[in-house]
């Protein structure tokens, strides 16, 4: 059966993706581009992950991460001027060419 319509891309698809370690929506996407267009896809594809993810063993080593540091002080100066608000205008009004009401017509052609 189709998952993704745009791309012609079917469950087997990807669940063959999830096997070979794609584990989340955007990695399928990566492979197959199912989910980038309309995206109505995306929540069958998460369904579809929940039943072919397989959690990785226990057994995995895991990454060792580098030993965090203290970060260095931040000026004063930089906060203030970090907190003070930035005014927002609003963009001016264009009317919407698709509902704009219809042109009058010109009488001077029509006579």
């Amino acid at each position: 059966m189709y998952v993704c319509s745009c791309f012609g891309i079917t469950e087997a698809q990807v669940m063959r993706h999830a096997d070979d370690g794609r584990r989340t929506p955007r990695a399928i996407a990566g492979a197959c581009r199912a989910g980038t267009d309309c995206g109505g896809c995306v929540k069958r594809i998460q369904a579809l992950l929940g039943r072919a993810a397989t959690p990785v063993p226990a057994t995995a080593p895991v990454p060792a991460t580098a030993p965090v540091s203290a970060a260095a002080p931040v000026p004063a100066t930089a906060l203030a001027s970090a907190a003070t608000p930035v005014p927002v205008t609003a963009p001016a009004a264009v009317p919407c060419p698709v509902h704009a009401a219809p042109a009058e017509p010109d009488v001077a052609r029509a006579a």
